[in-house]
């Protein structure tokens, strides 16, 4: 027997009470979506990356496309009426309630940790949009999900690599930085050791040459671990000192100044992610330094958000460049690899961040990273 025609099936619901939005979830449910055959809709949802799936305003589940057994396992009817707040990371719960309770929420993208059939949680893209009923007032969620973990195993190996890379690049400076505290120890040590009187002076000296070091070491040792993926509210001003830190012993090989201004601002982030950030652009900026100067770091708190200028004093950057910036492999250095603007646009991402490259009036350029508040 031959399909109901979609149109033909709107009709008679127009007679009905049912609205719009439950019309097509029934439709769904019969597979009475197109006048295609049923063996091409099938060979659709058997070989689609993406799985289909509507929800209630309390977040469960009303319809789900086959495609979602191919991605987690379950079968459509195993999680109708299953809550998101089940199948979702629990430490990514909060920040998707929060979104969901925004007055201005309509489309979004998250990427989201999902639970499968194993109960294993893999990386999920997630598009939502959201779309109220015009006949009922009802809001119900749209949403197209699919597996990512290949994608992010590969993102996570790029900056992984480009990491060590740079950890590599500051070792010099860091050597450098290190080896003087370590000769004033020994001096300290020799004078103690020939039996000198001012022995309370010379203990607290020492001490402080040795958080200095330890200072520098624990911020290495930092970036060179695995981002974590953990979001909590950070202070941006002590993500910045931590990062200048890092970068002073190369900052002063090339003289120039580090500076930061700004009132004492907190942002929704991951720690690991945004000094991976803020190093890869702070670093770009003394490297392009030519000459002695200075770089200043800003934070400015506006209405909607939260912006960090980094602003250098280098040659600048060409206006037919700039939109190139952050393109894989497309550098400026001789020595770079094209990754790390890539690298942060992607970090930047998951936080609903961006950057905006801008010419500064007099020399330089100015790198902002602009955050939702």
């Amino acid at each position: 027997m031959e399909k109901e025609p979609i149109k033909d099936s709107l009709k008679q619901s127009a007679t009905t009470t049912i609205s719009p939005i439950e019309n097509v979830l029934a439709l769904a449910k019969k597979g009475n979506l197109s006048h295609l055959p049923n063996f091409i809709l099938d060979w659709i949802e058997q070989n689609s990356s993406d799985f289909f799936s509507i929800w209630d305003d309390r977040g469960n589940g009303q319809y789900f496309s086959k495609a979602v057994e191919k991605t987690l396992g379950f079968k459509p009817d195993e999680l109708i009426g299953k809550s998101y707040r089940d199948m979702i990371l629990p430490e990514e719960l909060d920040y998707i309630k929060k979104q969901f309770s925004k007055d201005t929420f309509t489309n979004q993208t998250f990427n989201v940790h999902i639970i499968n059939f194993d109960q294993k949680y893999i990386w999920c893209e997630c598009k939502l949009a959201k779309i109220k009923d015009p006949s009922t007032g009802k809001v119900h969620y749209v949403g197209t999900t699919r597996d990512i973990t290949d994608k992010k195993e590969t993102e996570e190996m790029m900056i992984r690599s480009e990491k060590m890379s740079i950890a590599g690049q500051l070792a010099a400076g860091i050597a450098h930085e290190i080896r003087n505290p370590l000769t004033s120890i020994k001096g300290f040590l020799q004078l103690l050791q020939a039996g000198v009187n001012r022995k309370d002076v010379y203990y607290k000296i020492m001490i402080d040459e040795i958080e200095k070091m330890e200072t520098i070491t624990s911020e290495l040792l930092f970036i060179s671990k695995p981002l974590t993926d953990n979001k909590k509210q950070e202070s941006i001003n002590q993500m910045i000192q931590d990062v200048m830190e890092l970068l002073k012993p190369q900052a002063k090989l090339k003289n120039v100044i580090l500076e930061t201004n700004g009132n004492e601002n907190y942002i929704y982030c991951d720690k690991s992610q945004i000094k991976q950030v803020l190093i890869n652009i702070i670093k770009n900026a003394i490297e392009a330094m030519e000459e002695a100067g200075k770089i200043s770091v800003s934070i400015d708190e506006l209405e909607s958000d939260v912006r960090i200028d980094i602003s250098d004093e280098g040659p600048g950057i060409d206006e037919e460049v700039i939109h190139k910036l952050g393109e894989p492999f497309f550098t400026t250095k001789q020595q770079g690899t094209g990754l790390g603007l890539m690298i942060t646009k992607q970090l930047l991402q998951r936080h609903n961040a961006s950057l905006e490259i801008l010419q500064n009036p007099i020399k330089g350029s100015t790198f902002r990273i602009i955050f939702p508040k």
